[in-house]
């Protein structure tokens, strides 16, 4: 099963996602037949186009072949067989039965006449065609139907300043005009692909050694899980990794860590529990340059964007690295979980204020059914979305691709 196929399953399971609300909103106003002037006229303009789409009860009939009974005549009668002659007698006592005699057959000129091939089956008219090929309901596109719209973005947490711009974008040109179901999920997913375009970039990786990646995030978010995937994918794309554990408050991020590194071939750098995080993040600097490390990701506490100490804590980090080496860190990972809906926008502010974020992973897309948010983050804040997640799976983080995450987010089979 492929990655976006798996999203699609997974992605929104409640009664609110958005391609169940289209349906609706189409049903709710549907037009199914054509007012009778317009039916009338539709059917002139075809008739002129093409005279054989009229309804049969106005189609001229089709002028038929010549009749040829002159030409024919009927055939003489076939002669009657011969009777063939009696067999010689045989001494049995008791003489068989005779048997009736056939029937004589009639001549070829007084056989019944066959059976008359069925009628086929009357064509439909025009405007049972033209419904027949068009049975899904269709709506006009006023401004109630637009505000339905609006209504459901926004239950899908893409935010109300974004669904506004959106539902206009997809009104453009097409006011009054009849959609279905289809052509509006056609039209929202291509002008959600158009927003989140320029956004889909993957990790840049660059020739200065070693690369410094450090992850950040509020607590649950699934920043641990997500250096794991990526030290994992980093190691066999041939890169040489190392993964420092800063988060030293939780030895259970540690062990996770810990976990991934044997799986991936990865050495993960520990300092004791309690220790300054900053500190470690300087000593894994050295320890990775020391061995021509490729990428070095330095893992983090988390910490809710509305604690100040703690997020001065991250800011320290960030100070320290930057003695080691002025552009460090190279990038600077956000980890959001698809959950937090609307929250998320601000926790990017916050983190962006604190520790410059320059990318943007959102995991837990299988657990919400207002994946919105990413398009609502992609509209306002512009960061590169490197990666989505939905799962726990190693081929579960992906490199984001606008064009399958809008199919999927409005249900586009």
């Amino acid at each position: 099963m492929s990655f976006f196929k798996k999203l699609k399953d997974r992605m929104f399971k409640s009664s609110s996602r958005i391609d169940e609300g289209l349906d609706a909103i189409i049903e709710d106003g549907a037009v199914r037949d054509l007012p009778p002037a317009e039916s009338e006229d539709a059917a002139q303009s075809v008739a002129a186009a093409d005279p054989a789409l009229m309804p049969d009860d106005q189609q001229q009939p089709e002028p038929g072949p010549e009749p040829e009974a002159k030409a024919r005549t009927a055939p003489e009668p076939a002669p009657a067989p011969a009777p063939e002659p009696a067999p010689a007698p045989k001494p049995e006592p008791a003489p068989e039965p005779e048997p009736e005699p056939a029937p004589e057959p009639r001549p070829a000129a007084t056989q019944a006449p066959p059976e008359p091939m069925a009628e086929p089956a009357a064509k439909p008219g025009i405007l049972g065609r033209l419904m027949g090929r068009s049975a899904e309901p269709r709506r006009a596109l006023d401004d109630d139907m637009l505000e339905q719209l609006e209504e459901l973005l926004i239950a899908a947490d893409m935010g109300v300043d974004t669904a506004l711009r959106v539902t206009a974008n997809m009104a453009e040109g097409r006011y009054g005009k009849l959609l279905s179901a289809s052509d509006i999920k056609g039209l929202l997913a291509a002008e959600i692909t158009r927003v989140m375009e320029p956004v889909a970039r993957p990790l840049p990786i660059y020739p200065k050694t070693p690369q410094v990646v450090l992850v950040v995030g509020v607590n649950g978010s699934g920043k641990t899980t997500t250096i794991g995937k990526l030290a994992s994918q980093f190691r066999a794309a041939g890169k040489k990794v190392v993964i420092a554990a800063g988060d030293t408050f939780r030895a259970a991020a540690v062990e996770q860590l810990q976990v991934w590194g044997d799986r991936a071939g990865v050495p993960v750098l520990t300092a004791p529990e309690g220790s300054d995080p900053a500190a470690l993040a300087y000593d894994a600097m050295t320890k990775a340059e020391a061995d021509g490390a490729d990428l070095l990701m330095i893992d983090t506490a988390g910490r809710l964007q509305n604690r100040a100490d703690l997020m001065e804590e991250l800011a320290k980090i960030v100070r320290v690295i930057r003695k080691k080496d002025p552009d460090a860190p190279h990038n600077t990972l956000l980890v959001l979980d698809a959950t937090t809906g609307q929250n998320a926008l601000s926790q990017v502010k916050t983190f962006q204020a604190m520790a410059d974020v320059s990318g943007l992973v959102m995991t837990k897309l299988d657990g919400t059914a207002k994946g919105g948010v990413l398009v609502a983050l992609a509209d306002k804040f512009g960061l590169p979305i490197h990666a989505i997640g939905v799962g726990e799976q190693i081929d579960d983080l992906q490199p984001f691709d606008p064009e399958e995450f809008a199919n999927a987010l409005v249900g586009i089979e």
